[in-house]
């Protein structure tokens, strides 16, 4: 289910850039506006359904806990997986 589409954004392009989108919406029979959406979502990602979000934090929360025999490795292991480095991998 997509969002309702209820905000308006203004954007200046150069002639250029407009032309292809609308190349585009003529070849695709999308409007641009969707094709500017599809654009963003492409570059930026999606923002994940909250059902989805919702499901995902009651499987977290519903798990049993991990066994974790020296925390501050593992938060150090963590962290480093979330900041894409790959020390952790090395330990």
């Amino acid at each position: 289910m997509s969002a309702p589409l209820n905000r308006r954004l203004q954007v200046l392009l150069d002639d250029e850039r407009l032309a292809r989108l609308r190349r585009e919406s003529e070849r695709t029979g999308a409007p641009v506006g969707a094709i500017v959406r599809a654009a963003i979502d492409a570059k930026l990602g999606r923002a994940p359904e909250p059902e989805v979000v919702a499901a995902a934090a009651r499987r977290l929360l519903d798990a049993d806990p991990m066994p974790v025999e020296d925390w501050e490795i593992e938060k150090g292991r963590m962290l480093d997986e979330l900041s894409g480095g790959s020390a952790g991998a090395a330990r």
